[in-house]
């Protein structure tokens, strides 16, 4: 999408009453969400255009809430933006459990993105340390959902 229509679509979000907006067409997919900041995401490749970094807020004379520093180990990262499903159907077991040994290409999990179920599978071999996603959670491109070791 061109730039220009770009900041047009945020300018009108902006001074409108519209808290979201999301608009589609052959080049990609356009969300502009209001709020504090603006927050933009363009889902041609899926890449994020631009999206402020999360702000820690913390009431007057409180110490704000200090965020775990990264795991130790290997992230699968989310190929995508689409839903997290840890199993194939919703009574069916899941792919994977925190303590599993997995090998590189098999399955671990599935994102549906526009109605396509996609099986994503590990990069590594190891075993699971951590599943960051719940089941169902809508996820982001480049987002972690497993920790391997």
């Amino acid at each position: 999408m061109d730039l220009r229509k770009l900041k047009t679509l945020i300018d009108l979000v902006s001074e409108s009453n519209v808290s979201e907006l999301e608009i589609t067409e052959a080049e990609g997919k356009v969300r502009i969400v209001k709020g504090g900041g603006a927050m933009v995401q363009q889902y041609a490749a899926p890449v994020a255009v631009a999206a402020p970094a999360p702000a820690v807020a913390a009431a007057p004379g409180q110490v704000p809430e200090v965020l775990p520093v990264a795991d130790a180990g290997h992230a699968v990262k989310s190929p995508m933006v689409g839903t997290f499903y840890r199993a194939a159907s919703p009574g069916a077991k899941a792919f994977v459990e925190v303590g599993d040994s997995i090998k590189a290409g098999e399955t671990i999990c599935i994102i549906e993105a526009m109605k396509i179920l996609n099986e994503i599978e590990a990069d590594k071999t190891g075993v699971v340390t951590r599943i960051l996603c719940d089941n169902g959670q809508a996820v982001e491109y480049g987002q972690p959902m497993f920790m391997i070791d």
